[in-house]
Formats: structure tokens, C-alpha cells, sequence
């Protein structure tokens, strides 16, 4: 397995957009923006979702995806990953997207009305490609 570069562990820090790309039934790739965290212990890239979202169905059925994100503050250095979702949880979902929307909005609570119930779809890294290019 591979691991994320600490060099890279500011990206999950900022304001940082991702692209989450996971496999449908049809063997073809859905690939949608999401927020990002990492969880620096385990060496898991964190991607939060509702469930019944398609990404979360996909991983249920084939759990390989691929996350692409670019440093928001230089398009050229950028973190790419290929890998596993090994788990899917709900334990600390609902604190960890209200994290997120700190974050990403600077609000105190993830606005949007929750249907069904968050998860954190656990990703660990099996080839990881940087750039950075100043």
C-alpha cells in the first residue's frame, strides 16, 4: 500500500476540492466533486456522503475508486490516488460533515437536511502520484 506524503497533508487542510471517481454496475466510471479529509493515524483518505448516494452504492458493490484534488492555492502541484474504500461508517459521520461544512463554509452545521444518514466512505491508498510544480 502507499501512503499519503506529508507534504501533501496540508491539502486536506484547506479549502481543498476532490473528485471521487468510483465504478458503476456497468463497469463505468462515475466521478463527482466532493469534500475532503484525511485521517493523518490511519493513512485514510475520508470522503463523507448520505446514504443511497450513487458513490455509495458503487463503493458497496466495488470498492476501488480513484481521488484526484488540486492545491486551491497552485493548480500545478496537485495529489492523485488510486485505491480501496476499506470501510464505510457511520460512527462520527454527522460531527465529521458538520466539521467539513466548518471548513468548507464556515458554517456551524452542514446546512443540507439529511435524508437517510451520513457515512464516511474510509479510503486507503494503493498508488499515490504528486505534483508540484511552483
Amino acid at each position: 500500500m502507499a501512503s499519503i506524503p506529508a507534504a501533501f497533508h496540508d491539502l486536506f487542510e484547506k479549502q481543498t476540492f476532490a473528485h471521487l471517481t468510483t465504478m458503476t454496475a456497468d463497469g463505468e466510471p462515475h466521478t463527482t466533486p466532493v469534500w475532503i479529509d484525511y485521517d493523518a493515524d490511519d493513512d485514510l483518505i475520508l470522503v463523507n456522503t448520505e446514504r443511497g448516494r450513487r458513490k455509495e452504492r458503487n463503493v458497496a458493490r466495488d470498492p476501488t475508486v480513484s481521488v484526484s484534488m488540486v492545491d486551491p492555492d497552485n493548480p500545478y502541484r496537485f495529489l492523485s490516488v488510486t485505491g480501496v474504500v476499506e470501510s464505510t461508517t457511520t460512527e462520527g459521520a454527522r460531527d465529521h460533515i458538520d466539521a467539513l461544512a466548518q471548513r468548507y463554509l464556515g458554517e456551524d452545521e452542514y446546512p443540507t437536511p439529511v435524508e437517510t444518514e451520513r457515512v464516511i466512505l474510509r479510503i486507503r491508498a494503493k498508488e499515490v502520484i504528486t505534483g508540484d510544480v511552483e
